[in-house]
């Protein structure tokens, strides 16, 4: 339906009125665009400035000199790469802790008849409501209990479910006919082997863009490594960046210039998943 709509849409005539429209929106589309990306130049003009010019104005966006010592800094002195690996190791361990655990509770809550099962569900989706700075403290009490304080395992843990990736998911195995899994059930499948076999494959989209959501959400999380951790040797990018911070002053040429490296395996990522991105949340949004 939602295709032969677009179709009806691209077939009408263009009048004048309909060209001017069209215009006005590109042009909104290319400043709101432009105004976005103004941030990312200037901190990719800053990372290779002095830490004195970073703030003149006017703005010079072609540095004069042009530094790269501000990365040499980051590598050398400030450990970056260390802190590169922790928040990859993190990111990576939780985005496929979050596959998993989402993709089979999405699963039991759409296709498996269990007692409760919707009163469950919206019990589990009420905990989006509850914000972080509520539960950080009894989470934390539990995490020390546990002996696992300043380990990434207690990052680990307490980021390995997603309320919001177990409700993305379930829109879209609700739009997967029932029918696919009966026919499964009577060739002898297994719940797992029609969750791996029929249910993955289709929701390749959905699991892109929960891919996409979680690792941005652990790449640049700040709160929970700081309330968890307390050795440098354990500290994520975003924990690492506050060092180059201090009581009297601030070192922003090379804050600018991890700034920059932290983007770019979000950018590869972003890249690599993006033709299943709009796909994926946009399903089970529509039917028809």
């Amino acid at each position: 339906m939602a295709q032969k709509e677009l179709q009806d849409i691209n077939k009408k005539p263009w009048t004048p009125a309909r060209v001017i429209i069209t215009i006005l929106k590109y042009v909104v589309i290319l400043c709101s665009s432009f105004i976005m990306v103004i941030p990312f130049l200037w901190m990719i003009s800053a990372s290779f400035k002095d830490n004195l010019d970073v703030f003149e104005f006017p703005i010079k966006w072609i540095p004069d000199p042009f530094l790269t010592s501000n990365y040499t800094y980051i590598w050398e002195k400030a450990n970056y790469l260390l802190l590169f690996g922790n928040t990859v190791k993190l990111t990576i361990i939780i985005t496929l802790l979050q596959l998993v655990t989402c993709s089979l509770a999405a699963y039991a809550f759409s296709k498996i008849i269990f007692p409760e099962r919707d009163k469950l569900f919206l019990t589990y989706l009420a905990t989006l409501m509850v914000p972080f700075q509520v539960i950080m403290i009894p989470q934390f009490i539990i995490i020390r209990n546990l002996g696992l304080s300043d380990t990434h395992l207690a990052l680990i843990l307490i980021q390995a479910f997603n309320p919001m990736g177990v409700f993305l998911l379930k829109q879209f195995y609700m739009t997967i006919p029932n029918e696919l899994s009966e026919a499964a059930r009577i060739d002898g499948l297994n719940e797992f082997g029609i969750y791996s076999r029929i249910i993955l494959p289709l929701a390749k989209p959905t699991l892109a863009s929960l891919t996409i959501f979680t690792s941005v959400t652990v790449w640049n999380d700040f709160l929970a490594p700081l309330i968890y951790l307390s050795s440098s040797s354990k500290y994520t990018i975003q924990l690492g960046l506050r060092n180059l911070i201090s009581e009297n002053s601030a070192e922003y040429g090379p804050i600018m210039a991890a700034s920059v490296i932290s983007l770019i395996p979000i950018l590869i990522i972003f890249l690599s998943c993006q033709k299943f991105f709009v796909e994926g949340t946009t399903a089970g949004s529509v039917k028809g």
